[in-house]
């Protein structure tokens, strides 16, 4: 033992005072990454967590701007299970999840294959699939509205060369409402797919697919037994990122549609907007608001559950 750490350890004996023991690795460790997470989990309790308890508790009233709230329990939910309103934008929102994104995951895969081989202008390629991703989707819903006008859109003059055309028009047509609008949102997102897959692909080693030839396997065969099983991760990711986007769908159809025509693609987002900020009933729409935040998660969870068997390292 040293001089000075004898002369350190009387005088904490003579002041009384215990020796301060620092901290571990792993304890400065927690503590500076919890001192990096209070801002974010801050922000998230108040803009996030908070509002959605408010939503909670005004779903089990019945509330507007003009009066107090009105406590009715589960009323609002009792009255949802005869409302054909919410039954229509469920079965649309349904509609438009179960087609748009499997539809988006197949493209995006397609694209991201066909991107990653070496050809000419390909980063010009990749650019341009990606850059409606980075449009406001607002914008991108204005525009792609007076292209398919049925008096004056582009889009619509060429289709109807090719013998391709409507007599209401594509976004007020109940039978090509939804369609459309579905074919405008995979536009919009797959280019961000594709990124995702294509980081997938570059990260597969180069040594699997030589191994693969040298047993003999074919193109198609390398696509399905070593891409897409080593693809699993992003597409677990991808998919569940699509499912709740097009879950949340609303920017787009009320630029677009408006949830017309005939109510043809009002979505259970479009329905909350319309009751609470068109009739003013805060609280049935807080209760179909929280149905919906159900739905996700139900829809989360099950695709996690899923692909988490299939979740693989290399």
């Amino acid at each position: 033992m040293t001089i000075s750490q004898t002369r350190t350890r009387s005088r904490a004996a003579l002041s009384g005072a215990a020796p301060r023991r620092r901290l571990s690795n792993r304890g400065r460790q927690t503590r500076a990454a919890w001192l990096f997470l209070t801002p974010s989990l801050a922000i998230l309790a108040v803009f996030v967590l908070w509002p959605m308890c408010q939503a909670g508790y005004l779903s089990l009233t019945r509330y507007n701007l003009m009066q107090t709230a009105q406590w009715v329990g589960l009323g609002n939910y009792r009255q949802m299970l005869h409302d054909p309103a919410v039954r229509n934008a469920l079965r649309n929102t349904l509609v438009y999840a179960a087609v748009s994104t499997p539809v988006s995951v197949v493209l995006a895969f397609a694209l991201a294959l066909f991107l990653n081989r070496a050809m000419a202008l390909r980063g010009f390629l990749r650019s341009a699939v990606f850059l409606p991703f980075v449009v406001s989707l607002g914008v991108v819903s204005i525009a792609w509205s007076f292209m398919l006008d049925p008096n004056i859109g582009l889009l619509t003059d060429w289709l109807s060369h090719l013998g391709i055309s409507t007599q209401q028009g594509w976004l007020t047509d109940p039978t090509y409402a939804m369609p459309t609008i579905i074919a405008v949102g995979v536009w919009k997102n797959v280019g961000f797919y594709m990124i995702m897959y294509l980081a997938g692909l570059q990260s597969i080693p180069g040594e699997l697919y030589d191994a693969a030839r040298a047993d003999g396997a074919n193109a198609w065969q390398r696509l399905r037994r070593v891409t897409w099983p080593l693809l699993a991760n992003q597409t677990m990711l991808i998919t569940i990122m699509a499912a709740i986007g097009t879950l949340q769908a609303f920017d787009q159809i009320y630029v677009m549609t408006h949830g017309g025509p005939f109510f043809q693609t009002e979505t259970l987002v479009m329905f909350t907007y319309r009751l609470g900020f068109e009739q003013n009933q805060f609280g049935y729409a807080a209760a179909v608001s929280w149905v919906l935040l159900v739905l996700v998660f139900v829809l989360s969870m099950a695709q996690f559950t899923y692909f988490r068997k299939r979740v693989v390292t290399y």
